[in-house]
């Protein structure tokens, strides 16, 4: 019997001490070991791929996309969440813009079915939107991407041609030419990686950022 007991002390002992070595390796050096590397070989990427101005001001993360509606800026993709923009009213209420209940910071999409009524008619404003704001597009000519929300709903690219439809109306808005427009496009479209997989893709925060100091809202 006080075998059995000192067995089962003994089991009881080494499972609690291989637990606790395993937490210490696995859920602190670990961390810690991966954090300070990526800090040393990594550390735009680590800081949080952040933007800022020529003063040092960050502006936003360039992997996480943000909400214009100046129409000199360039347009995103939807968002289920509306890049977490929101307002408060005089109550302290919190609403995104388009006067809906603000939910909280979160990404992720609505998962509509292709048949839901909901995303027809969310479809149909966007187009609606797009049309006045790009009055010399035709609705057909509209890039898909710039209809569909991406899965996490902060993506920060859109395609090349959703960036060359929008030329023309930001040309007029801020003044720029439309040539200097698909200068700061085209210094901003990272191709497919390795050549081969993924598509071509426009950051469209690090082109209004270009469009801003062209514009003299900000610092070069």
């Amino acid at each position: 019997m006080n075998d059995s007991k000192k067995g089962f002390v003994h089991n009881v002992r080494q499972s609690v001490l291989t637990t606790l070595v395993l937490l210490l390796i696995c859920g602190f050096l670990f961390p810690v070991v991966l954090t300070g590397l990526s800090a040393v070989m990594f550390p735009h990427q680590a800081g949080g791929s952040l933007l800022t101005t020529a003063d040092g001001t960050a502006v936003g993360a360039q992997n996480v996309g943000q909400d214009f509606t100046q129409p000199y800026f360039m347009k995103g993709r939807p968002s289920a969440y509306q890049y977490n923009t929101y307002y408060e009213d005089e109550e302290g209420n919190q609403f995104y813009n388009d006067g809906t209940e603000f939910a909280g910071l979160s990404s992720g999409s609505n998962n509509y079915g292709p048949s839901n009524p909901a995303l027809a008619e969310r479809v149909q404003a966007d187009i609606e939107e797009f049309l006045a704001a790009n009055p010399g597009v035709k609705r057909e000519d509209i890039p898909t991407d710039l209809l569909t929300a991406s899965g996490s709903g902060l993506d920060p690219h859109i395609s090349p041609a959703s960036a060359e439809i929008q030329i023309p109306a930001i040309a007029e808005a801020s003044g720029l030419s439309e040539e200097a427009l698909r200068d700061i496009v085209a210094a901003h479209t990272s191709g497919k990686v390795l050549g081969v997989f993924g598509e071509e893709k426009v950051n469209v925060l690090e082109v209004n950022l270009d469009i801003a100091q062209a514009m003299g809202l900000i610092e070069g």
